[in-house]
C-alpha cells in the first residue's frame, strides 16, 4: 500500500465532513417536506405575498382618497348620494309605483260610477 501525502488526508476528511452536513441537510429537508409539501409552501408563500401586495396597495389607494376627499367634499357626497340611490333604486322605484298605482286608483273611483254589487238584480227606478 502506498503512502498517501497529508494533502490528499485533509482534503479527504473535508470531504467526508461536507457530505455528513449535506446528509443532515437533504435528511431534514425530506422531514420538513414530509410535514408540509411543496404545493402547498408554493400557495402559502404566493398567498401570502400576493395579500401583502394588496394591502399595500389598497393603503397607497385609501391614503391618496383621503387627500382627495378632503379637497373635494362637495363630490364626494354627490358619489355617495349617486351609489346609495344606486343601491336602493329597486324599494325607491317599487315606491314611486304604488303611489302611481293608488293615484289611478283614487281617479278611476271619482270618475266611474257606482254600479251595483248584483247586476241581475233591478235597479230602483226600473218598472219591472
Amino acid at each position: 500500500m502506498t503512502r498517501l501525502p497529508g494533502r490528499f488526508i485533509e482534503d479527504r476528511q473535508l470531504r467526508d465532513t461536507a457530505r455528513a452536513v449535506l446528509t443532515e441537510d437533504i435528511d431534514r429537508l425530506r422531514e420538513s417536506l414530509a410535514a408540509q409539501g411543496i404545493a402547498s409552501r408554493v400557495s402559502t408563500g404566493v398567498s401570502s405575498t400576493i395579500s401583502g401586495r394588496i394591502r399595500t396597495g389598497a393603503r397607497d389607494v385609501l391614503a391618496e382618497a383621503r387627500a382627495q376627499a378632503g379637497e373635494r367634499k362637495g363630490l364626494l357626497a354627490g358619489i355617495i348620494a349617486a351609489i346609495v340611490l344606486f343601491l336602493a333604486r329597486g324599494p325607491i322605484l317599487e315606491w314611486i309605483e304604488d303611489l302611481l298605482e293608488s293615484d289611478f286608483e283614487d281617479d278611476d273611483e271619482l270618475t266611474t260610477p257606482e254600479t251595483p254589487a248584483d247586476p241581475a238584480a233591478p235597479s230602483a227606478g226600473d218598472p219591472e
